[in-house]
């Protein structure tokens, strides 16, 4: 499992709270950053009409400065995970969070759109390595009876940040511009940088990727931007699909090399598998529902933009006041009865929107919101810690991101499946399709996470190619 013997840390680890310690801090900073790396997922998206007109762009330009962050990120997550298994833990947090708070003044000041979309891949980037350490830094920071509450901290905390972006840029937008949207992440990361650097101790230094790593990267981020890309171009143009197929033949041959082995490897892990499926499904399901019900609230039922902004932040709030008693609940009961709670009261809650009739009513809507939200609130951080848990020692930042890459690609396919849901129902019976396609993935999560494994889970073997090698 995860505990270490005194004396035989490796690089990525920091001393864990095994030893007696608990270090809270940095669990603090792991929820910061991974709320703000979250937010910048949808804040930025409020603010597109008026970065064109600033930059003097059309809005397809425009529209780079949310793709160009999220394309690096969601890209570079499985080859950052098995690059951080290799590098100090703190000499990353440092790194990322420096160079992501130096992306952001960047394109805060960006004169054009050519410098914006340079930052914004830089910084997707950066947000990528924090997304995988948020996790191992939380785990690896407090004693094993304490890890729920710890890992529920950023599992809260990150969804909360993609709920509550378009919120707070539009507050930003009104008042401050839409600069002002990128300098908000800015004092947060400052604050985590304080912190990291007086509280995790010195160790290994970074190393940059050798050549066999930056081919698997290259592999990957072929390979997923072009599925990426593909969901995002499909919510307009299904034929958008058929460029998903262009994934395949990258990322084939990146799982049948040396660098996709880790990968294979863990998810090999009795129990993983699924796991991560649950963790897609759920993504995929609260995605599709939070389209669906913006859209179909202010659009079809004439809500105003504040009542729906209102209604929607139900989910946001059932899940920040539930995650807390997630982790702690999965601390004292185990982790994988309280995340399958979890999933079953998201199940219910969006199960219940699907039979609204036309005409919304925001309170009927909130109150399934809430019970929605309190269900990931629930199972948020004891999923992770289920996962975590049964990672190696040396792949836990593997494990992190493939974690966060399932989340991901559930949170992109998700609107797309219920976009192409609503056309195939057409406009009278639209609303009721997408919303069971999200009722029908948070249901599938269920059994996956409830089915215990058939076997021990068993410790992969250590790769044994020549970047691995140099790992030890």
């Amino acid at each position: 499992m995860t505990d270490h013997r005194p004396g035989s840390e490796q690089p990525g680890h920091i001393p864990d709270g095994s030893a007696g310690e608990d270090r809270w801090l940095l669990v603090a900073v792991a929820g910061m950053l991974s709320f703000v790396a979250m937010l910048d997922m949808n804040i930025v998206n409020v603010a597109l009409a008026d970065i064109a007109d600033g930059l003097h762009v059309s809005a397809a330009t425009a529209q780079w400065a949310v793709l160009g962050y999220q394309l690096p990120v969601v890209a570079l997550l499985l080859p950052v995970g098995r690059w951080l298994d290799g590098v100090g833990m703190r000499s990353a947090v440092l790194t990322a969070t420096a160079g992501f708070a130096l992306c952001s003044a960047l394109a805060a000041a960006a004169p054009w759109a050519a410098w914006l979309i340079a930052a914004r891949v830089a910084q997707g980037a950066f947000g990528a390595v924090l997304f995988v350490l948020m996790p191992v830094l939380a785990l690896r920071s407090v004693r094993p009876e304490k890890r729920g509450r710890a890992m529920s901290v950023p599992a809260t905390l990150g969804p909360l940040g993609a709920v509550t972006g378009p919120a707070v840029g539009g507050l930003l937008l009104d008042h401050l511009g839409w600069h002002a949207v990128f300098l908000v992440k800015i004092p947060f990361c400052v604050l985590a940088l304080v912190v990291a650097w007086r509280a995790m101790p010195p160790d290994g230094a970074l190393r940059r990727p050798d050549r066999r790593s930056a081919g698997d990267t290259l592999l990957v981020a072929t390979g997923v931007a072009a599925l990426l890309l593909a969901l995002t171009l499909a919510s307009d143009r299904p034929a958008w699909l058929v460029l998903a197929l262009a994934a395949v033949p990258p990322l084939w041959w990146w799982l049948r090399g040396p660098g996709g082995r880790p990968v294979t490897g863990v998810l090999g892990v009795a129990g993983l598998f699924r796991a991560h499926g649950a963790v897609l499904a759920l993504a995929a399901g609260f995605a599709a529902m939070h389209y669906v019900v913006a859209l179909h609230l202010q659009r079809d039922d004439g809500v105003s933009a504040t009542t729906t902004g209102l209604t929607v932040l139900a989910f946001p709030l059932g899940m920040g006041l539930a995650g807390p008693l997630g982790g702690r609940l999965a601390d004292r009961y185990g982790a994988r009865p309280t995340a399958v709670t979890g999933v079953a009261f998201t199940a219910v809650g969006l199960v219940l929107l699907v039979p609204l009739g036309g005409d919304w009513s925001p309170l009927g809507v909130a109150w399934r919101l809430a019970l929605a939200g309190l269900g990931m609130g629930l199972n948020g951080g004891p999923t992770q810690a289920l996962v975590m848990g049964a990672a190696p020692p040396e792949w836990t930042a593997t494990v992190g991101s493939t974690v966060q890459f399932a989340r991901s690609l559930g949170f992109t396919l998700g609107p797309a499946l219920a976009t192409a849901a609503w056309g195939l129902a057409g406009p009278v019976n639209g609303v009721h399709a997408g919303l069971a396609v999200a009722a029908t993935a948070a249901c599938l999560a269920v059994p996956l996470l409830a089915l215990p494994a058939r076997r021990p889970a068993a410790v992969p073997e250590k790769t044994t190619d020549a970047a691995s090698a140099a790992h030890r």
